[in-house]
């Protein structure tokens, strides 16, 4: 490859510089004879270590330095990357990735690695992404001249960088260390460093992180040296990127209550059958919380060079608050939460209120990773509850799952997923959007009534814990208006969505199921499990369940119905809220998201 640039001649020292990949010309032997020159053009082909140009009486020899990084993606450190010093979206784009380094090396006394200003294990050095300094030329610099690595204080909180020693790995820039000279090991060398993210995107962090690599001049007595050359690269924070119910379950997380054995066993069989573990959260740990779904979301991280699950860690602090931090952290599993200070954290804080859709294009706009799906309260409403603005802020700010607002204060426990889940479909399309429906319900029960089974009850004997007779305007109409801005925002038609025969009563001037709420199920793969909803038995068969398998079946889905009404739904809650399914990552990787 040949190379074209100019010289800048330096008079006063008897050095020539070079800009701007190029940085320092050590003259051997020089005489300047024509001192109004101040540029000659240079051309030089790699890849020669020295480059000489006569120059009246000596050689000069050209000395290369280059800061680099994966800046193409690859999972490889590329020499010199012309675009190393900037960051672009899509299959074209470039620029390199960081990591946060949220998981622990360490299986007792567990700590975030990013909490620690040094390199404890060297494991962990595979969470870091790879930085090379590169150089070629004379042996050694000239007196009083030196090389620089510097961050700014703004990324100083966000990023570390170590440098590779014999024995050790010592800290080079980042916390109060916003610049660091760098032995200079000159010929053709390279010195490895490690690059460790610390922070999230968030509301005051893009996500970008600048590293800079400069050469210092010494000046005259008294003033600080002079930067003549500084070679920079740019890193993009990964985001934290949640999984669908269309991907492949990887693990199913349940909690062991006094009274829930039943329920484990069902859920024990359906992960069985479904090809994928089952961790069961013990009494002691969990304190009586069987809220699994509501305390924690399940999320990844990815890069060219690594990649692994991150928990988000939901503000609602309950019984099972330690679970996250203390069992799911780990090497390779790492942990997030974020915090409501000075706030009152409300039930739409808990993650029963946190879902994402499949992959959609909207108006000719893809989302290939999905959207983000949270529950506030009305766009108009004064005194409303809505999910605090710290996770909020969390989420939009990961860019790569543009969130949606639903209206879910109307429910008593005020959670997304009591009228709505996605369920895989064998079409192009990919999925089906499954909603509650009391007019589903209705006519259902009408027809049954119309048939001749007017007599037959519900609960299977067991007596109801929602007396008086279901409200359906009010409902509907809630309803209807999620139903609006998820086809809009999503992309769907009508006959993307299912209307499942749901009925929800209002208590305390919001609404709860009035019997086994069936969208709350868990999806596992072609495998639901599915709340069993004790519906009016027809021909020894209960019609909801017959509705259900019925609609489910017609995109080859099997439903196993789980009974979870003593232990789940009198206490407000189903089988979704009571489980939590670690899945596999998506294939796409989000930097060739087109933004």
């Amino acid at each position: 490859m040949v190379i074209s640039m100019n010289l800048w001649l330096h008079f006063s020292s008897g050095y020539i510089y070079l800009a701007p990949s190029l940085t320092f010309l050590p003259v051997a032997l020089f005489e300047l004879q024509m001192a109004p020159l101040r540029y000659i053009s240079l051309v030089y082909s790699r890849p020669k270590a020295a480059y000489e140009l006569q120059w009246h009486r000596g050689p000069v020899y050209l000395t290369e330095i280059s800061l680099d990084v994966d800046a193409d993606r690859d999972g490889q450190v590329e020499r010199n990357n012309p675009n190393k010093g900037s960051w672009m979206w899509g299959p074209n784009g470039h620029g390199a990735i960081l990591l946060v380094n949220c998981d622990s090396e360490h299986t007792c006394r567990k700590s975030l690695d990013s909490e620690h200003a040094e390199v404890t294990r060297v494991s962990d050095l595979k969470d870091m992404s790879p930085m090379v300094l590169r150089t070629s030329g004379p042996a050694k610099l000239p007196e009083g001249y030196k090389l620089t690595m510097h961050i700014s204080q703004g990324d100083a909180e966000c990023v570390r960088v170590f440098r590779t020693r014999s024995t050790d790995y010592p800290l080079v820039v980042g916390g109060e260390d916003l610049s660091k000279e760098v032995p200079c090991l000159w010929g053709n060398a390279e010195m490895n460093f490690y690059v460790e993210g610390l922070r999230f995107p968030d509301k005051d962090f893009e996500g970008l992180i600048s590293i800079n690599l400069s050469m210092l001049e010494p000046s005259s007595q008294g003033f600080p040296e002079t930067p003549i050359f500084t070679d920079r690269v740019v890193f993009r924070v990964a985001p934290w990127i949640m999984t669908p119910n269309t991907l492949d379950p990887v693990e199913v997380f349940v909690c062991s209550t006094t009274d829930n054995d039943q329920f484990l066993k069902r859920m024990r069989r359906l992960v069985e059958n479904s090809g994928c573990k089952l961790k069961i959260c013990p009494e002691d740990m969990n304190r009586g919380d069987r809220w699994m779904q509501d305390e924690i979301e399940f999320g990844y991280i990815d890069s060219p060079h690594q990649r692994f699950p991150v928990v988000l860690d939901s503000p609602r602090d309950g019984d099972l608050q330690d679970f996250p931090y203390d069992v799911l952290l780990g090497q390779d599993f790492g942990y997030v939460t974020r915090t409501a200070y000075g706030k009152e954290v409300s039930s739409l804080d808990s993650f029963g209120n946190l879902e994402v859709s499949p992959p959609v294009t909207v108006n000719g706009k893809n989302y290939p990773l999905g959207r983000i799906i949270i529950g506030v309260a009305f766009p108009t409403a004064t005194e409303g509850r809505n999910m605090t603005k710290v996770v909020q802020d969390f989420l939009w700010a990961q860019k790569v799952q543009e969130p949606i607002a639903l209206f879910s204060d109307w429910l008593l426990v005020g959670h997304v997923d009591e009228f709505m889940t996605f369920v895989p479909a064998p079409d192009k399309k990919g999925f089906r959007l499954l909603l509650a429906s009391p007019d589903a319900s209705y006519k259902l029960f009408r027809g049954l009534q119309n048939g001749g089974h007017g007599q037959a009850k519900m609960f299977d004997g067991r007596p109801s814990v929602r007396a008086g007779i279901p409200k359906l305007g009010y409902v509907r109409s809630c309803i209807d208006w999620n139903r609006d801005v998820l086809k809009r925002e999503l992309g769907l038609d009508d006959d993307d969505i299912i209307d499942l025969p749901i009925l929800f009563r209002v208590m305390e001037n919001r609404a709860v199921a009035y019997y086994p709420d069936m969208v709350n199920m868990i999806v596992l793969g072609k495998n639901l499990g599915i709340p069993k909803p004790f519906g009016p038995k027809v021909d020894g068969r209960c019609a909801l369940e017959a509705e259900m398998t019925s609609l489910m079946g017609g995109l080859g889905l099997s439903c196993t119905y789980i009974d979870d009404f003593a232990s789940y739904h009198k206490l407000l809650g189903e089988v979704h809220c009571g489980s939590n399914v670690r899945r596999e990552p998506f294939s796409f990787k989000w930097w060739n998201l087109e933004m």
